[in-house]
């Protein structure tokens, strides 16, 4: 338990958090390849049984999706998920493409711990601009006939928070309003290891967004994690969120690093 715990060294390590998915460029096979991570990240939750809630899902023009939000909660579920955060790339023959070409496509992950009430961010309600409009997707008879889903815009930073979870808006709302707490607490935490970043820089990265972290080749059957150079043969059960062989040596190579920080220091 003491060795578990220690590889856990970030402050908010125990905390649950939020995915956000979101599709890069390559219209429908982007929004495809979406769509597969966020199954494998639910499916890897169901492994670890956490609670899982779709905040927000949107769906692709075509298939799949343009993106997601789904809050996990569970024990050190932002410590398992944070080394998520960034670009994942996939190589494979699209069903998509009647000539059966080879396409890579990305989606870019972003895992932002939720914060208490005993954390202080200050959130000036005017700088909030709040949209209200109809939830889309699934949802029955009821889902299309009021504007439920809330759209929140936070003006200095420009931080847009979406969510459209059943039909309550005040509900919404309210989730809304606790995404976008974290994900400003969040951007502050990133702007700060940033800076630190720039003078030292660490193995693994939990905050650059456009770096590419990972390449799932379906050809060959393989994952590869770019930041520690490991691959992994075992894509179809990664894929259905066998993904703690990965996870655990993102955390040894990242608490090696920090302890190799220390003694330099």
């Amino acid at each position: 338990d003491l060795e578990f715990r220690r590889m856990f060294h970030n402050e908010m390590d125990s905390c649950n958090c939020f995915i956000d998915i979101q599709a890069g460029a390559g219209g429908t096979e982007a929004c495809d390849w979406a769509s597969m991570l966020f199954r494998q990240y639910l499916k890897y939750c169901e492994r670890k049984g956490y609670k899982t809630e779709i905040l927000e899902e949107s769906d692709g023009d075509v298939a799949g999706i343009k993106s997601a939000t789904i809050k996990v909660d569970g024990e050190y579920a932002y410590g398992h998920l944070r080394s998520e955060t960034g670009v994942h790339r996939l190589v494979r023959k699209s069903p998509f493409d009647s000539s059966n070409g080879r396409h890579t496509s990305f989606a870019s992950i972003y895992v932002y711990p939720e914060i208490d009430d005993s954390i202080e961010i200050d959130v000036n309600p005017a700088d909030i601009r709040t949209d209200t409009y109809r939830a889309s997707g699934a949802g029955g008879q009821h889902i299309n006939k009021t504007e439920s889903a809330i759209r929140l815009t936070h003006i200095p930073t420009g931080v847009v928070v979406e969510c459209q979870d059943g039909r309550s808006q005040h509900k919404n709302l309210e989730k809304a309003i606790s995404v976008l707490r974290s994900r400003l607490y969040q951007a502050e935490l990133d702007r700060v290891h940033n800076e630190r970043a720039a003078q030292r820089k660490t193995l693994v990265s939990t905050g650059d967004r456009s770096a590419k972290i990972r390449t799932y080749n379906y050809p060959q059957g393989r994952i590869t994690d770019h930041r520690i150079n490991k691959t992994i043969y075992n894509l179809s059960a990664f894929m259905n969120g066998d993904m703690r062989e990965m996870i655990d040596a993102l955390k040894v190579a990242e608490n090696a690093e920090k302890l190799k920080g220390q003694e330099n220091n």
